[in-house]
Parts: structure tokens; C-alpha cells; sequence
């Protein structure tokens, strides 16, 4: 599924997925600017949240209250995420947005069996396209 959206569109994504009937774990990948932590505000808004996001860039994670997380692991390892407690951490109950979020996660998720949505983002003519994949996102 692709959607070529603008900014204030945004809300019309969290429709699509159904976000608010669908806890869980969604992956957003796309280059550097494309996008990734307004789309996690727009997102985190749908879900009637008033909290303030930003990137978590230097934090790696941000606890947004209501069950809503935000991880950012742009140049982490993964081994060593996984070491620190990372998978444990997005087992949680709630919505875990993960900027970052490449075909590697994607592929460990696949294989132990954790449903997930993957969001790339593209630029394409000063816009942006959302290409949605993943089990948690076909319902």
C-alpha cells in the first residue's frame, strides 16, 4: 500500500492503520530529513496524546505516557540493543514507533514471530510517499 501525502494529511495515515485499534510495533525507515519523527507527531496526535514529541535521537527512547514509546536507533547495533533489553522493552503493551526501523528489525521480528508494521518514507517531488508493509498493518 502507498499514499502520497502532505504534512497536514497525516491523520488520514493513522486511519488507514487503524492505529487506535492496533497496539503494537511500527517500524519507519526513510533518509535523514525524510520525515520520520513528524510523522511519529501526527501519529502520537491521532492517538489523542497532547505530549510534546521530538526525536529521541540521543536518548534512543521517549515515554510518551498512555503506552506510547518512541525509539530512535539510528546507528545502534542491534546485538547490542537486543543485550540492553530492547526487545523486551518493545514486547510491551502499547504503541512502540521505532525511527530506524530497517529490513535488519524487520527480519528479526519476522523470525521470532512479533507482528509489526514497517512505514518507509521516500521524497519524491517535495513530497512524501509512505509505503506501508508488514502483518500488524493488513487487517
Amino acid at each position: 500500500m502507498e499514499w502520497i501525502l502532505k504534512e497536514e494529511e497525516l491523520a488520514k495515515l493513522a486511519q488507514i492503520l487503524d492505529l487506535k485499534n492496533h497496539q503494537g510495533i511500527y517500524l519507519l525507515s526513510g533518509d535523514l530529513a525524510s520525515g520520520k519523527t513528524t510523522l511519529v507527531k501526527a501519529l502520537v496526535n491521532a492517538l489523542g496524546s497532547k505530549a510534546k514529541v521530538t526525536s529521541p535521537t540521543f536518548l534512543t527512547a521517549l515515554d510518551y505516557g498512555n503506552h506510547i514509546y518512541h525509539y530512535d536507533i539510528y546507528n545502534k547495533d542491534l546485538k547490542e540493543l537486543f543485550a540492553l533489553g530492547f526487545l523486551e522493552e518493545i514486547e510491551k503493551e502499547g504503541w512502540h514507533f521505532i525511527e530506524w526501523g530497517d529490513e535488519n528489525l524487520a527480519k528479526i521480528l519476522q523470525q521470532i514471530g512479533l507482528p509489526f508494521c514497517r512505514i518507509i518514507i521516500n521524497i519524491e517531488q517535495n513530497q512524501r510517499k509512505y509505503s506501508i508493509q508488514g502483518t500488524l498493518c493488513t487487517h
